[in-house]
């Protein structure tokens, strides 16, 4: 069975747009084959402004060959009651370089070309309490 993301915009701050709906099958590198491992879906509470690293492609858990394909999803699911708070970001990082911040409610889903030892890390801007949701689907090695 195929995994698939799908993902539909609509806005109205241009007259006219209407709305982008897409899907896309998650597939190994460079094929039409289907991914057919993942870490599973985890929840994650933060309560610190410090770097935790959510998924290290080369841990026991987790062991692709060097560049496969692998697709993370990570959600900012919101404060310590599950509370969407757009004032409180998480950082994302991918071997301490930053891509970007997830606010209250923001989530990606991303892919990443699967090296020993890479890592995907966050780090909440705050000390708040911050609940995070993520899974990473990947190409068996």
């Amino acid at each position: 069975m195929a995994t698939t993301a799908s993902v539909t915009i609509t806005s109205d701050i241009l007259e006219g747009f209407g709305s982008i709906t897409k899907s896309m099958t998650l597939t190994k590198a460079g094929t039409v084959n289907d991914i057919t491992e993942t870490t599973g879906y985890s929840r994650r509470k933060l309560g610190a402004a410090s770097k935790v690293d959510l998924i290290t492609m080369a841990n026991e858990l987790v062991e692709p060959s060097d560049n496969t394909a692998a697709k993370v999803y990570i959600k900012n699911v919101g404060n310590a009651q599950g509370v969407i708070d757009k004032s409180i970001g998480v950082k994302v990082l991918i071997n301490s370089v930053e891509i970007g911040v997830l606010y209250g409610g923001d989530w990606m889903m991303m892919p990443v070309t699967v090296v020993d030892a890479e890592d995907i890390e966050v780090h909440p801007e705050t000390d708040d309490v911050v609940i995070l949701e993520y899974a990473m689907y990947y190409e068996e090695g």
